[in-house]
């Protein structure tokens, strides 16, 4: 199984520009352009890290994103405020996210990116907040959480993902901890945790590693069995030998499956 510095040591591309969507200096996006003209399909990346700024930030997805950049996708790779930053929490993390996606919108034009069939693709506690982002239409009308308007996403790819906020905070054997969701949300669970929203009505791809210590493959399954009887169209991808970095780490079989997952969800998905 590969280690974070296994995958924090290797050299490091840079994105093609860096915008923020706010004051804070988490409140930032990184742009990940690929050559040509355009109009881009444009892959809507969420950082995991335990909702918690300090287990990580946007860099974490560098590598993935400078792969997919060269395989002709656009990424907008998205920070927002942990629990552990003043401002995170509920509802200022999720209000981050949802910004960070929005603001998509604002640069498209200028950057050439086809805002008609975004994927949003979420690793870890990334996975739960990129499902949530395809949730925000679904969100309770008293929800302070409630945009009129979020921005289309056309199917969400979940690589080792943390969907139900009450089996993390019921699972000490998940590597965030269980007081974590108690930091995230309290006991808000009816706008943020995604069993409460479904059906989604989005395509859900979730991808997870068999041996992964992080996030325990019950997640996963018992994930898509919800979903799936509640009427959404969700496929489980399971990764044999693998573990939790394998999945945002190129060159290895988990991250192949991802980019081939990613690369047809815009042929299966078109506008």
């Amino acid at each position: 199984m590969l280690t974070w510095p296994d995958l924090t040591s290797r050299p490091r591309e840079a994105p093609d520009a860096t915008l923020p969507y706010g004051d804070d200096p988490l409140q930032v996006v990184d742009l990940w352009r690929p050559a040509g003209i355009g109009p881009h399909p444009t892959v809507l990346m969420v950082h995991g890290g335990c909702w918690q700024t300090a287990i990580a930030d946007r860099r974490l997805m560098d590598w993935a994103a400078a792969d997919l950049r060269a395989h002709g996708l656009a990424v907008w790779n998205i920070d927002y405020r942990g629990v552990d930053r003043a401002g995170g929490g509920y509802p200022g993390t999720f209000r981050d996210v949802a910004a960070a996606a929005d603001a998509l919108l604002a640069h498209a034009a200028a950057y050439a990116l086809d805002t008609a069939r975004i994927v949003a693709l979420g690793h870890s506690a990334g996975g739960h907040l990129a499902l949530w982002l395809a949730a925000r239409h679904r969100l309770p009308p008293d929800s302070p959480l409630r945009d009129p308007d979020p921005l289309a996403i056309a199917r969400v790819v979940c690589l080792g993902g943390l969907p139900d906020l009450e089996a993390v905070a019921a699972s000490p054997d998940n590597g965030c901890g269980t007081d974590v969701v108690a930091r995230l949300v309290g006991d808000r669970f009816a706008d943020t945790s995604i069993p409460h929203l479904l059906p989604l009505n989005v395509p859900q791809t979730l991808v997870n590693g068999r041996e992964d210590r992080i996030v325990p493959y019950r997640f996963a399954t018992d994930y898509v069995a919800r979903a799936r009887a509640a009427g959404d169209a969700v496929d489980l991808h399971t990764v044999p030998a693998t573990g939790h970095v394998e999945l945002i780490a190129p060159g290895t079989p988990a991250w192949a499956t991802v980019r081939t997952l990613v690369l047809a969800a815009f042929a299966r998905d078109p506008a």
